[in-house]
């Protein structure tokens, strides 16, 4: 594609003049840019400024990722080159990202460092990432305001140089939507079927007004608790609109308040200084000369590629290969470009070339292993080509312990050979959708093996989340109607042929990936 080689070589082209590539690792982030090592650690420090702040004001203490199961964040240049890694329907995307076992992954535009006002495109960044934390510290869906009213709360930060953070400050980046806000309803936010049917009436302002609600019922003494209570009804299986009008009262009333909130010229934040926020360790590194020329190419490859990208990609990567042989986090490059081409045999060598030289580069078993994999399905033995297949991840395995995709495709190694998984693949399946539970596809096969199993209740439990994503189309789609398949059943009934209703979670290189939201600019 025209745009594809011309966003490459635009990057290419601009690195020599600018900062070599970064990497700085956090207990929660993996962030890469080309800036300089000073500013990609302070971009770092906030991330974990921002992830103890939400730690502290939700009261959730969950455990630290396995490394794979980091954020990795890039960023990518411009704003345009965002939106061009998002493709062609994009317009004002500022950024996005995407939950994937093993592989979640956010592009931003450049670094930006700032006491001041944060830029929209690192706002669009907390956003998502509070959608990350939420999800993964809790099981319990959120109805979309609270969803999208509680990532735009938080979102909404400020981090003064004394290593403070400002939680709760007013959506500034929501002026236009507030001036507006009256479009949408707090009767509409709290009941989304009636927000559907009225949208496109008039100025949507359901962001902004998500925000508002949440900041009002954060701060309210008057309706203080109510917040909470609310989501615990929900949790407990009381729709949304019932929930709303048994713990909130007269909506119009709260309407009123609301109104009444927004007029105040100041409103409440909260101010957690630095002790309350720490930070924990956090290393950089530059990155070699390879990378320095091989990040634009990883970058899109991690983005998610057809065959026909990747074969556009393909002659670049195998160019800097060339010029680097020795350098393994390059020949990952290559495996990874390869593999997304369709060119198996090749994607081996490569990866085999990086091991050699670098046996913790953890992308050189990935790519081997998913290569196999797709050779072992055409094989005339399955059971050795399989057995084969598992062997780099089984390595991988070795190198971290709670890697989602060693657990994942060996539960896929009984599936793709017409086998009865065995108990213990079960249990890495069910293992992996606890390291992951942001990955609603994964959540959604977990589910479909339960039942397989009788295990309705944690079926159920692994399925409400992915049918209440306001933003996980088809996948929504599917678990809403596997749920209803599940009403009345009782449990410890097993439903035979239940596995053959969705396919297990295919690892990020497999197939290209949509954003999980395209947070819209005011």
């Amino acid at each position: 594609m025209k745009y594809l080689v011309a966003f490459l070589l635009a990057l290419s082209a601009c690195s020599p003049a600018r900062a070599h590539w970064h990497e700085a690792q956090s207990e929660h982030f993996v962030v890469y840019a080309d800036d300089s090592a000073k500013d990609v650690k302070k971009f770092a420090e906030m991330l974990e400024r921002y992830h103890s702040a939400l730690r502290v004001l939700t009261q959730r203490d969950i455990p630290s990722p396995s490394p794979s199961n980091r954020v990795t964040i890039f960023a990518v240049g411009h704003e345009r080159d965002v939106r061009k890694l998002v493709g062609d329907d994009a317009r004002n995307v500022a950024g996005f990202y995407i939950p994937r076992a093993g592989a979640s992954r956010a592009f931003v535009p450049d670094v930006r460092v700032s006491h001041g006002e944060p830029h929209f495109s690192f706002i669009v960044l907390l956003h998502e990432y509070a959608h990350h934390f939420l999800i993964g510290s809790s099981r319990y869906a959120m109805p979309n305001w609270l969803s999208e009213g509680a990532a735009e709360f938080f979102a909404s930060s400020r981090f003064p140089r004394d290593g403070s953070i400002q939680i709760g400050r007013p959506a500034y980046h929501r002026a236009a939507e507030l001036h507006y806000s009256a479009d949408v309803s707090v009767e509409e936010l709290l009941d989304y079927e009636l927000y559907e049917q009225n949208r496109g009436k008039g100025h949507d302002a359901f962001y902004g007004r998500a925000w508002a609600l949440y900041h009002y019922l954060t701060f309210s003494e008057e309706r203080g608790g109510q917040l909470a209570q609310y989501w615990l009804t929900i949790a407990e299986g009381t729709p949304a609109r019932a929930a709303a009008e048994q713990v909130f009262g007269d909506l119009d009333v709260l309407e009123r308040e609301l109104d009444a909130y927004l007029r105040q010229r100041r409103l409440n934040l909260f101010n957690l200084k630095p002790e309350q926020v720490p930070i924990g360790n956090i290393t950089v590194r530059q990155l070699s000369e390879g990378m320095d020329e091989a990040m634009p190419l990883r970058i899109r490859s991690q983005r998610g590629v057809s065959r026909e990208q990747a074969l556009e990609l393909l002659p670049d990567a195998r160019k800097v290969a060339a010029r680097y042989p020795n350098d393994a986090d390059v020949l990952a490059v290559l495996a990874e470009a390869e593999h997304d081409a369709g060119n198996d045999a090749e994607a081996i060598a490569a990866a085999d070339r990086a091991i050699a030289i670098d046996p913790t580069v953890k992308n050189a078993y990935v790519q081997k292993g998913l290569s196999l994999f797709r050779i072992a399905g055409e094989a005339d033995d399955p059971d050795a080509a399989y057995a084969a297949a598992m062997v780099p991840f089984s390595e991988l395995n070795k190198l971290e312990n709670d890697h989602p995709l060693p657990l994942i495709y060996y539960y896929r190694s009984f599936l793709e050979r017409g086998e009865t998984p065995t108990e213990t693949a079960r249990h890495a399946l069910e293992r992996a959708a606890e390291l992951a539970p942001f990955d609603r596809d994964l959540a959604l096969n977990a589910a479909i093996m339960q039942m397989g199993e009788g295990k309705i209740e944690l079926a159920r439990y692994n399925l409400k989340p992915v049918a209440a994503d306001p933003h996980g189309g088809g996948l929504a789609d599917q678990a809403r109607a596997v749920l209803e398949k599940l009403d009345g059943v009782e449990e410890g009934t097993a439903l035979l042929g239940a596995e053959v209703w969705g396919e297990p979670e295919a690892a990020a290189s497999d197939m290209p990936a949509e954003p999980a939201e395209e947070v819209p600019q005011s």
